[in-house]
Formats: C-alpha cells, sequence, structure tokens
C-alpha cells in the first residue's frame, strides 16, 4: 500500500483513477491546482506522484521543477495530451520519472505505477568508490571529492547500476530494463535525460566525463579517467 497524491483538474478522470488506487488498497490525496498541489507538497509526505501538465493555473512541469529544487524524492508520472517528443524531453528535464500520455487504460497506469512502487532489483549493501566518485547505499549517498550530491532517485540508481558494472557497456534498452523494470514503457529519452542530469552532477571542468556515450550502442561508466 501507498500513500498516491494526484494532481488534475479533470473531475471525471480524478474519480476514475482514485476508485482504482482505492481499490488497490492505496491511501489517495487529490487537488485540481498546482498552487494546491504545492501547498500539499510542502506539507506531507507522499510515496508517488501523479500530476496532470495541463493544470489550470501553474502547468504541471513548473509544480514538479519546485517539488524538486525544494528537495522532493518522490516519484512522478505524469500525466498529458502531449505526444510530441519535445514535449516529454521537457517533462523529464522537470525531475518525472515517467510519463503518460491521455488518453490511457487504466491497466497501463497500474503498470507504470507498479513499477515506480518497485525498489530496483539487485542493489547491493557494499559501498562504491570509483576514483573520486564515492556510492554508499546503506546511507543513500553519493559525494564527489567529499562533497555530497543530491541525486533524483532514478538517476542515483542508474548510477549505482553503471558503477557496478564499470567499463561495461549497455544499450538503453538494457538500462532501462535493469533500472526502470521493463513494464515501465519507456524510451531511450529517459536514459538519456538521466545521463544528462548525472553528468551535470558528477562532471567537472576539464575532466571527461565518467559516463561515456559509446556512440551507436549506448552507455558505460568509465573506471579510469
Amino acid at each position: 500500500m501507498a500513500k498516491v497524491f494526484l494532481v488534475d483538474d479533470d473531475a471525471a478522470l480524478v474519480g476514475v483513477v482514485k476508485d482504482w488506487l482505492i481499490h488497490e488498497k492505496h491511501t489517495v490525496e487529490s487537488v485540481g491546482t498546482g498552487r494546491e498541489a504545492l501547498e500539499f507538497l510542502k506539507t506531507y509526505p507522499y510515496d508517488l506522484i501523479i500530476l496532470d501538465w495541463g493544470l489550470p493555473d501553474i502547468d504541471g512541469d513548473e509544480v514538479l521543477k519546485q517539488y524538486r529544487a525544494g528537495g522532493g524524492v518522490a516519484p512522478v508520472l505524469m500525466l498529458t495530451g502531449r505526444k510530441q517528443i519535445d514535449d516529454k524531453e521537457a517533462g523529464f528535464e522537470a525531475g518525472a520519472d515517467d510519463y503518460l500520455t491521455k488518453p490511457f487504460e487504466i491497466r497501463e497506469l497500474g503498470a507504470r505505477l507498479r513499477a515506480l512502487l518497485r525498489r530496483p532489483p539487485n542493489w547491493h549493501d557494499t559501498s562504491l568508490k570509483i576514483g573520486d566518485i564515492y556510492l554508499d547505499p546503506a546511507s543513500h549517498k553519493v559525494s564527489v571529492k567529499g562533497v555530497e550530491i543530491q541525486l533524483y532517485p532514478k538517476d542515483y540508481a542508474l548510477l549505482d547500476f553503471l558503477m557496478r558494472h564499470a567499463d561495461k557497456v549497455f544499450t538503453s534498452e538494457q538500462l532501462i530494463d535493469h533500472v526502470w523494470d521493463a513494464d515501465a514503457a519507456l524510451t531511450d529519452e529517459a536514459i538519456r535525460t538521466s545521463v544528462k542530469r548525472l553528468r551535470k552532477a558528477l562532471d567537472r571542468e576539464g575532466e571527461p566525463s565518467r559516463i561515456e556515450t559509446v556512440y551507436g550502442v549506448g552507455y558505460k561508466f568509465r573506471s579510469a579517467t
């Protein structure tokens, strides 16, 4: 059972989704505006957030940016009628973990939520140190040259996986299967966005990136500079 926060101004859709979530034994709170959402998110913790892009006052991606900027780490599923790749990429850039286009089947929503609520598989209890990057699963912390950095949950999971398989190249599809779970139904744009955020957090000016793009294949974490 999870505590889910649903943000959407479509009363009919909210009713359907809320009924389904309650049937699945989840606790649900819902609001219909971005301002209400921000107030709730400042006050209450949630296990998962379902956030509509097209809110009547503040766009959902702006709500998400403010939530992430304030340290919010709960997984977020964006709902939207927008289908363009640029729009999806903007959602991931804002900090979304997944993206579902309206209209959708409730079974698909369920599959996405189960994937987001599931912890990444095969996590180990041992810490990792490669070069000046240190990752500690026990405290869920990452530091670079002794300075702690903040990562979104999926970015942390991706870094954990790549560091544990340093110097091995993985395709986007393989990374989605290992980190996001196969039924998350994401595309490689989610990987590109996550890698971009990791590079911004990890890389230092004048030094080569630890996460290397192997063109035409995928990505790898380099153990040597």
